[in-house]
């Protein structure tokens, strides 16, 4: 079947016509009509290459990572001793099938849609002392599933509150800040919710929602991701951490209250 005009590169023109192969068609463009020009047509001919294989390959289905609970104490200790979070939030997290370990050692953390369905999995890295492995498992539906969770008000209550964060980490590091300010969990029902791409944002659902937060992090990426989010979301609210991150704050606080407690251990002892 020969191909429309609109579909046809220039490259496949030159293909065509000189009867030549991908490569001799490169070099006649840049001959011809200049390095320019050729780099503007192998990536135009890339792009469509891409398209058409995004159209016909079948997407990859989303299987949930197995768990191996031979390696969840030591996820559980990087959640709870690295990255400062309650170990009982962790224990009820894991309990309730939302985080655990796989084969490799990765904290996997459940996406689910807003119907509680599992569509994927955010995996995080902590073999290690440098782990900086972060990624998702393969096949997971990044438009129709999060990782978040609900919490304050009373479980029957509404949404009232989203805060939105990049990983899973930095949300419940939010909500843990949350509560050592207040002293108690959010009078308001809220949810934290892992969402790192604006184009992954459940638009609708947070067009009901009474109160939204951009919380991202204190650099370029986070201002660029709340920026995105207010042409969709005008009434979001921007919250950036003082440190780097939340986590990062999550720990200097835990760190400054502990500093505290010793000082007054001292006093005592005097």
């Amino acid at each position: 079947m020969a191909k429309s005009v609109s579909s046809t590169t220039a490259i496949d023109l030159v293909m065509h016509v000189q009867g030549c192969n991908f490569k001799e068609a490169i070099a006649t463009l840049n001959d011809r009509f200049g390095e320019s020009l050729m780099e503007r047509a192998v990536t135009h001919h890339a792009k469509k290459q891409a398209i058409e294989i995004a159209q016909t390959e079948p997407t990859p289905q989303f299987v949930t990572p197995v768990e191996d609970e031979t390696n969840w104490q030591a996820v559980h200790n990087y959640l709870t001793q690295k990255r400062g979070l309650p170990s009982k939030l962790v224990q009820h997290l894991h309990t309730s099938g939302l985080v655990y370990a796989d084969s490799q050692q990765n904290a996997v953390f459940l996406m689910r849609g807003l119907n509680g369905e599992t569509t994927g999995a955010f995996l995080r890295g902590t073999r290690g002392e440098d782990n900086t492995f972060m990624g998702y498992a393969t096949g997971t539906k990044r438009t129709e599933g999060w990782f978040y969770i609900r919490w304050g008000g009373q479980p029957s209550d509404e949404i009232q509150r989203v805060v939105l964060c990049k990983s899973p980490v930095d949300a419940l590091s939010f909500a843990m800040l949350e509560a050592q300010t207040l002293g108690e969990k959010p009078q308001q029902r809220t949810m934290y919710m892992a969402v790192d791409s604006s184009r992954s944002l459940p638009v609708e659902f947070l067009k009901t929602i009474p109160t939204l937060i951009a919380a991202y992090n204190r650099d370029d990426a986070g201002n660029e991701m709340a920026q995105a989010i207010k042409p969709l979301l005008p009434y979001t609210t921007r919250m950036r951490p003082k440190a780097a991150d939340w986590n990062e704050e999550l720990l200097e606080h835990l760190w400054k209250q502990e500093e505290k407690r010793k000082q007054h251990r001292e006093l005592e002892r005097d």
